[in-house]
């Protein structure tokens, strides 16, 4: 086989890669880990994180991140700060283009690019992000306890995230921009069924309102002209999420929504490609499953370099 730059080359320095790279570097590898900016994806702007087994008081994302990049760093890791442009990923020696120009060669490539949720791009969103502005109720849901907030959107999503927030919250509204949920009816029902969950359908959030402490109301523009403020201590904003697929070939397997396809070692449908974190084909987006994901795509490429030997 043709001699490469690497064994391994890591796309992605969240927790998903910083993980995958922790293991690589135990095995003595010779891997290095791509990313554009500084580590740690979306935990970076995550304020608090409760739910990560073993940090009993919590921790800050940043804290978090923080830990892990050192751990890393203790193995002696390498890593490069670049853009990647493009990647050939189809034949036995992967090649991995960056925006000036350059590439490396590598024998196998975990990807762990991300994902980022759709923002509304309304005065206050950026300003309270973790402060009361959330994409995900599962992670910080329990901070609202005995508290009201809003959830924004009206799809699946939105309205499973809107039950799940009624275990901790006293109210719910959900805010939705059409006449019509577009959530299952199943959960429709369910959701209409439940006295802590109220409606206001056909508006729009137009601005988030807040102060030192965070998210005290969100302005509602109403379809038919009006204005309202619902007073709450936190947005739950769910309309989407977009992979960070921009630089992925056209050779790999996506679903519907540009989320990379994997079986359950991680492997995907090309031959020593891997993918682990927010950027797979899955139900759950958590700083926990993208660790572990890490962990077994990089074991599963470890294997597959036992293969070529």
């Amino acid at each position: 086989m043709q001699a490469t730059d690497y064994e391994l080359i890591i796309i992605g320095g969240g927790p998903a890669g910083l993980t995958a790279g922790l293991y690589a570097a135990r095995a003595r590898l010779k891997t290095i880990l791509i990313e554009k900016g500084a580590v740690g994806g979306q935990v970076l702007v995550t304020d608090w994180v409760d739910n990560y087994p073993g940090f009993v008081d919590g921790i800050t994302g940043f804290e978090l991140i923080e830990k892990l990049d050192k751990h890393v760093e203790r193995f002696g890791l390498e890593r490069k700060i670049a853009e990647v442009s493009s990647m050939e990923l189809d034949g036995p020696v992967k090649k991995i283009i960056f925006q000036d120009g350059s590439q490396l060669t590598t024998k196998t490539v975990i990807l762990c690019t991300g994902a980022r949720p759709n923002k509304l791009g309304v005065p206050g969103e950026s300003e309270f992000g973790g402060k009361g502005v959330s994409y995900c109720a599962t992670c910080d849901g329990p901070f609202y306890r005995n508290q009201e907030v809003v959830v924004n959107g009206g799809g699946n999503t939105a309205i499973q995230e809107a039950l799940y927030l009624t275990k901790f919250c006293n109210k719910v509204t959900v805010i939705h921009r059409r006449a019509e949920l577009r959530a299952t009816k199943i959960l429709q029902e369910k959701a209409f069924a439940e006295e802590k969950i109220e409606f206001i359908l056909d508006a729009g959030v137009k601005e988030i309102k807040g102060d030192k402490s965070g998210v005290t109301g969100v302005v509602v523009s109403h379809n038919d002209g009006r204005e309202s403020l619902v007073e709450v201590t936190g947005i739950f904003i769910f309309i989407g999420t977009q992979p960070n697929n921009e630089s992925l070939p056209g050779s790999l397997t996506f679903d519907e929504a540009g989320f990379l396809i994997t079986d359950a070692e991680m492997a995907t449908n090309l031959k020593g490609v891997y993918g682990a974190g927010d950027i797979r084909s899955k139900n759950f987006r958590q700083i926990i499953n993208a660790a572990g994901e890490g962990a077994t795509a990089e074991l599963s490429a470890e294997h597959y370099l036992g293969t070529l030997e």
